[in-house]
């Protein structure tokens, strides 16, 4: 039985993972970035330097494809509304 009106939860999360793979981390968020429909010139910086950002941190490259989204897949009566990741060194 479903309630009639939603109830919007906060749901904080912190999730440790080991890269194995740095390279192969580092080019996937670099191809999802060119992938990207961004239009650079509404931005503060280029594409060329948001590679170079990427390549140059692998926190910020792991943050970049973390897909929170697929958090609650398969948890029935949850709809993911939206959220933020990040990622950091340590």
């Amino acid at each position: 039985m479903s309630d009639p009106t939603p109830q919007v939860l906060q749901l904080y999360c912190r999730v440790a993972v080991s890269v194995t793979d740095l390279a192969a981390l580092t080019a996937h968020a670099v191809a999802q970035l060119r992938a990207a429909d961004i239009d650079w010139s509404r931005e503060e910086d280029d594409l060329d330097s948001a590679v170079a950002e990427l390549r140059g941190d692998p926190a910020r490259a792991l943050g970049s494809v973390a897909d929170i989204s697929r958090i609650l897949d398969d948890v029935p009566g949850v709809e993911f509304r939206g959220g933020t990741c990040r990622a950091e060194g340590g």
